[in-house]
């Protein structure tokens, strides 16, 4: 099967790259090498390539600067996933499209479901979730959403390398304790996807890895993975605080864990541990 990756060169789409199983014939594109809110640009290059599938890893992820430049948010993540759509149904392609637990308002105590009712609180959110419409206004059941949570991965800006980087500045590191999700590697991900691509899933997923945490607990967890594999080398000082004491423009949902039964019984796989998936990601890490 022919598949196009769109935003190879984020963390996402390395990890895609990189774990492509043998019976896909994939091809990647950057952010450099394809806008994917043009039109003409995606056109040609699904006339060149006469993809099957796509996996638009492509975003604008940073949700605090999403919040002063919205545009930009929503050309990317709602208007340039219509395009995607767009060609996709004019080329018999399938599409499976990435997005976030920012979808939804945080208030609820228990797993979200992919049937659950999306909330989102920040124009991040808000963006997504037009995404997820355009999507499956264009195609129906031949697009596939999958949501994820908290995504990091080894040679990307993510939590767990901004992590690292303070915790090796010798100060005190402040990390948010009420907010709760469920950290995701990218490679977990990754695989996730390449199943939802050689099952032809449709409708709504969500993946992520296992168990849960607040953002504490994961800044706690990553010092301690990150010693014992020799990333620091002395303990870094880590002090719990609450959103109230940490204002961002964004609006972050309180509670973001995923309900990802329904996926894991679909694709025959069960999701590692987000501890288990973090201590492979800082053994995979080149030494610095």
């Amino acid at each position: 099967m022919r598949v196009l990756v769109t935003g190879a060169a984020g963390q996402l789409g390395r990890a895609l790259l990189r774990s492509a199983p043998p019976q896909f014939q994939v091809t990647g594109c950057s952010r450099q090498q394809l806008d994917i809110a043009d039109a003409a640009l995606i056109e040609r290059l699904f006339a060149s390539t006469l993809p099957q599938a796509v996996i638009n890893a492509a975003a604008y992820t940073n949700v605090e600067a999403a919040e002063s430049h919205r545009n930009e948010a929503y050309r990317a993540n709602a208007e340039g996933v219509d395009r995607l759509a767009q060609a996709c149904a004019r080329h018999g392609a399938r599409l499976v499209h990435v997005s976030t637990d920012f979808v939804f308002d945080g208030r609820k105590s228990t797993p979200y479901l992919p049937e659950d009712v999306p909330e989102p609180l920040s124009v991040y959110g808000a963006s997504k979730l037009e995404g997820e419409h355009r999507a499956q206004a264009a195609l129906g059941e031949r697009a596939c959403i999958v949501r994820s949570s908290w995504l990091y991965g080894e040679g990307s800006s993510c939590f767990v390398t901004r992590m690292l980087q303070l915790m090796r500045g010798n100060v005190a590191v402040r990390v948010v304790l009420d907010q709760v999700g469920a950290p995701t590697w990218s490679r977990s991900l990754a695989g996730a996807l390449w199943k939802v691509v050689e099952l032809g899933l449709g409708g709504i997923h969500h993946w992520c890895d296992s168990g849960l945490a607040s953002r504490y607990d994961f800044a706690v967890a990553i010092a301690e993975e990150a010693l014992a594999v020799q990333r620091l080398q002395a303990p870094p000082e880590i002090i719990p605080i609450s959103s109230a004491q940490y204002p961002t423009r964004a609006r972050r949902p309180a509670y973001a864990v995923l309900d990802k039964s329904s996926t894991e019984a679909a694709c025959g796989a069960r999701a590692l541990h987000w501890r288990a998936s973090l201590r492979a990601m800082l053994q995979s890490m080149v030494p610095e």
